[in-house]
């Protein structure tokens, strides 16, 4: 009997050794996926892929969590690419094909009361009106899926045909028959016709505007965008009354009007890169309008979460919102002026950053700038259950997506404490807690087997 006891507990001191250094899955930590390296495995959507880069919508796909991919193969997408549309027109019907939710076979078919909208990536541009930028899904006879715009009078014209790939929780690839048209979005305006000037002063923007026109460089940011694209970065008129002339800021006036040019020229990408780019380029220096080999003029980002920060190396700028986001021309307002250290050297001291001038009357505190505290309006409930989701203006649009439908429960279908079903985005927090029980788990298994071991013995 001591003998078969004895055996047995060296047999359950290897087992739980054993199971103790093996790693545990960490379901709760942030997936990281690339969509055109996961869709390059099948060639029958290599124009869905090819389109998903030229538009940049890829970048929006890999900088988000819990969302699922409507594809179409290389026939379906004709229908798309045989009009002759602009980018800026297929960025559209792409960005409605792109679920700001997880939906896999199974939750497919198993939607409450058969039928539900859902959030998309065209409601976060601001440019969907009403329910413009949600899809209705709909469960029919027969086991069939159907799916369509959400606007009033809309068809159900598409239909799950397969599931290509899927990352629980995090991203779901699924093949439809035809792409989701939502009213107008196919006869949209060409970006041509946009006045540069005019979309910067009704978004607050008028002194930079102003500085654009009288220095020359509006031309140069024309040019820049009709070759390869554009993203300009435009200080609110509230950025200039509290960076201009005031303790411990850069004084603009004693700069001559070739530093003038470069600073503004600093303030633009000669790209098309939208926020879902920029996101995706953190952490790397990005070339601007003003680089020219020795002189680099460039600024890093930083994010946190959906917030997205510009680091020039004199100071920071946080992103406020989108004016426009048109292929090939992006325009985000900025919190503050961006000052390259080419210009105006390091930080200064103090860091305005860290010590604000409270004396100022009109100095704003660190509180977003009027551009961002616009409230937008409340865009219809994207499922009979779900809370309200933001439709933002389009001229001052915040980039954050909305949240997705019935954050407050369990999504059609899938577990209420899925690990992504809550949040668009990954959380560190979220990653460390997971690490914090493992090794919890792994130390309470080595300790019991010690203890066990220790009882054999006596």
């Amino acid at each position: 009997m001591a003998v078969s006891n004895r055996n047995t507990m060296i047999l359950i001191f290897l087992i739980l050794t054993v199971f103790s250094t093996t790693p545990l899955p960490t379901s709760g930590a942030a997936a990281s996926h690339n969509i055109t390296e996961i869709l390059s495995k099948f060639p029958d959507y290599s124009v869905y892929n090819d389109y998903l880069t030229k538009t940049k919508v890829s970048d929006e796909i890999n900088s988000r969590q819990t969302i699922t991919v409507l594809v179409l193969n290389n026939g379906a997408m004709g229908s798309l690419t045989s009009g002759n549309h602009p980018l800026s027109v297929i960025k559209k019907a792409l960005s409605l094909l792109v679920i700001l939710d997880y939906f896999d076979a199974q939750k497919l078919h198993d939607i409450s009361e058969g039928t539900t909208l859902s959030t998309t990536l065209y409601q976060t541009t601001g440019n969907a009106p009403g329910n413009l930028g949600f899809v209705n899904i709909t469960d029919m006879k027969g086991g069939k899926v159907a799916l369509g715009s959400a606007a009033p009078g809309s068809k159900l014209d598409s239909n799950y045909t397969k599931s290509v790939k899927q990352i629980p929780y995090s991203l779901s690839v699924l093949e439809i028959s035809a792409p989701i048209i939502a009213p107008g979005i196919l006869t949209a305006p060409n970006t041509s016709a946009l006045n540069t000037t005019a979309l910067l002063e009704k978004a607050g923007c008028k002194t930079f505007s102003s500085m654009l026109i009288s220095s020359g460089v509006l031309k140069m940011y024309e040019s820049s965008a009709l070759d390869k694209g554009l993203t300009l970065f435009a200080p609110s008129d509230e950025a200039f009354k509290k960076d201009v002339g005031k303790p411990g800021k850069p004084d603009l006036s004693k700069l001559s009007s070739a530093e003038i040019v470069t600073m503004l020229q600093y303030h633009a990408i000669p790209s098309y890169t939208p926020i879902g780019t920029l996101k995706t380029n953190k952490d790397h220096p990005i070339s601007t309008l003003a680089t020219n080999g020795a002189k680099k003029f460039e600024f890093s980002v930083t994010t946190a979460g959906d917030s997205v920060t510009l680091n020039t190396g004199v100071d920071s700028s946080r992103v406020a919102g989108t004016i426009i986001d048109e292929t090939p021309l992006c325009i985000f307002t900025v919190d503050d002026i961006l000052l390259p250290v080419e210009l105006f050297g390091t930080s200064p001291s103090p860091s305005p950053s860290l010590a604000p001038e409270p004396s100022v009357s009109d100095s704003p505190s660190s509180a977003p700038s009027p551009l961002s505290s616009d409230s937008p309006s409340s865009a219809p409930s994207p499922s009979p259950e779900s809370a309200d989701t933001p439709s933002p203006s389009p001229s001052t649009a915040p980039f954050a997506s909305p949240p997705a439908p019935a954050s407050g429960e369990s999504p059609n279908g899938s577990p209420a404490d899925s690990p992504d079903s809550a949040d668009d985005s990954s959380s560190d927090g979220k990653s460390h807690g997971v690490i914090v029980h493992v090794s919890f788990f792994k130390t309470l298994i080595l300790t019991v087997s010690a203890g066990a071991l220790l009882a054999w013995n006596l």
